[in-house]
C-alpha cells in the first residue's frame, strides 16, 4: 500500500461543542498548515462545523448521539461509508462516543487513534459503568494507540484493566489566539472571576454557585460570570444570585479570559481541559480543582494558590476570595502560567507529537502499521 509523504488524516468527534470541538479545531487548523490532507466526520450543530469550514477544512455528515442508544448500528453503518467515501490513511477519534462507533466501524483494518478526552465509565454509575469499562478493555484491541492527555488519564485506564499502546501527549493551545494582548469582554467594574465551560453536572458549576455567597461577603463588590450553555442552565440560574450573569456560548471565549481577575474551573472529572491552558494562556492565574489531569496543567508554583478539592464549596471560596484580594500574587501566577503555557503546551507543539504518531503507524521513516485487512474492505 502506497503512503503519501502527508497522511489523509479523518478525525471523527463527537462532541462538537466545548473543549473537544476547541482541540479538534485547532489540531486540524495547525495540521492543515503543516500540509497534512485532513478531513472531519462529526456531527451538525455546536461550534465545530462552522470553525473548520471557515478554515478551509472539508467537513463531513456524521449524525451521531452523543451517548450510546438504539442508533448506534445505524451510526457505525454511516460512518463505514463516510470511510469508504474518504479512504483515510489514518483515523483519529475524540471522545468517547466518536471512539466507540470508530472502532466498531474500522475494527483493526485501519491505522485507528482513539484519544478519550476522560474516560465514559466516570461519568456513569452502576450498570452503565461496568458496561462502560468492559467496552473499553474489548475496544483497545481495535485501536493501534490510545492518546491519553495527562499520565491520570492514563493511570486511570490502566486501573480500570485496559490494556492498550498507551501514549501521552498533553493538549495544546493557539497562544497567538490565546495572548495578553487583545478584545476584553465588556463588564461592569469590580473583581472578576470567570468560568468557562459546559453547563453541566461534570463542570462543577453548582459547586461554584454553593461557595460564591462566602466570597462576596470577603469581597463585595466580586462578579461571577458562566460562560457557556449546557443541560444544567435552567437550574444554574434559578440557584444564581443577583451577582452572578450568564453569558451563553462564546464562539472565542478569550476576550473573557482577558477581563477576568481569576478564571475557575471547579470540575468532578477531566481528562485535562482546554479552559486553564486558554486562560493561562491569556496571562490570567487559574483555579481548578485537584482532578485527574488539571493538577498536571498548572505550574508547579501555581499548586498552593490554585488547586482545591473537588466537591469542596468551602475550600473553593477560601481560595478564590484570596486570589481577588492579593493583586500582585494574581499578576505574577499569570505571567508564570503564560510562560508555562508557550514553553509547553503550545499546539504546534501537540500537532508535531500527533502528527509523529501517524508517521509511525504508516511506517514513515519506520516499521509500517499492518492492517488486519485492506481499505477496500472497510464495511458493517
Amino acid at each position: 500500500m502506497r503512503i503519501p509523504r502527508e497522511p489523509h488524516v479523518l478525525h471523527v468527534t463527537q462532541p462538537v461543542e466545548g473543549g473537544v470541538a476547541r482541540f479538534v479545531t485547532d489540531l486540524t487548523v495547525a495540521q492543515l498548515a503543516a500540509g497534512l490532507h485532513v478531513s472531519v466526520a462529526c456531527p451538525r450543530g455546536g461550534t465545530l462545523t462552522d470553525a473548520l469550514r471557515a478554515e478551509g477544512c472539508k467537513v463531513l455528515p456524521w449524525n451521531a448521539t452523543r451517548s450510546p442508544g438504539p442508533r448506534l448500528p445505524g451510526e457505525v453503518a454511516l460512518l463505514a461509508r463516510v470511510l469508504r467515501e474518504v479512504r483515510p490513511d489514518v483515523v483519529h477519534a475524540h471522545g468517547a462516543k466518536a471512539g466507540l462507533a470508530t472502532r466498531l466501524a474500522v475494527r483493526g483494518r485501519l491505522p485507528t487513534v482513539f484519544q478519550p478526552h476522560a474516560w465514559s465509565f466516570e461519568a456513569v454509575d452502576g450498570v452503565k459503568a461496568h458496561a462502560a469499562v468492559r467496552w473499553e478493555q474489548f475496544g483497545a484491541r481495535w485501536a493501534a494507540r490510545v492518546l491519553c492527555v495527562s499520565e491520570a488519564e492514563r493511570r486511570t485506564g490502566e486501573q480500570h484493566g485496559i490494556t492498550a499502546q498507551w501514549l501521552m501527549v498533553p493538549d495544546g493551545v493557539d497562544t497567538r489566539r490565546f495572548r495578553p494582548e487583545g478584545s476584553i469582554a465588556r463588564f461592569a467594574a469590580g473583581p472578576l472571576v470567570v468560568c468557562v465551560g459546559r453547563l453541566c453536572r461534570q463542570k462543577g458549576q453548582d459547586v461554584l454557585l454553593r461557595a460564591w455567597p462566602a466570597v462576596v461577603r470577603q469581597v463585595p463588590d466580586a462578579r461571577l460570570v458562566l460562560v457557556g450553555d449546557g443541560p444544567e442552565a435552567g437550574r444554574l440560574r434559578a440557584a444564581a444570585p443577583a451577582s452572578v450573569e450568564f453569558a451563553g456560548p462564546a464562539a472565542d471565549a478569550a476576550p473573557w479570559y482577558r477581563a477576568a481577575d481569576v478564571v475557575v474551573l471547579p470540575s468532578r472529572r477531566e481528562g485535562r481541559a482546554l479552559v486553564p491552558l486558554e486562560a493561562m494562556a491569556c496571562g490570567r492565574p487559574v483555579l481548578v480543582t485537584d482532578v485527574d489531569g488539571l493538577r498536571e496543567s498548572l505550574p508547579p508554583g501555581h499548586l498552593p494558590h490554585c488547586l482545591v478539592p473537588p466537591e469542596d464549596s468551602d475550600a473553593l471560596a477560601r481560595a478564590l476570595a484570596a486570589l481577588l484580594r492579593r493583586t500582585p500574587l494574581r499578576a505574577a501566577l499569570g505571567a508564570q502560567g503564560r510562560a508555562h503555557v508557550v514553553a509547553a503546551h503550545d499546539v504546534q507543539q501537540t500537532r508535531d507529537a500527533v502528527s509523529e504518531v501517524y508517521r509511525e503507524l504508516l511506517g514513515i521513516g519506520t516499521t509500517p502499521f499492518v492492517p488486519s485487512q485492506s481499505r477496500e474492505s472497510i464495511t458493517t
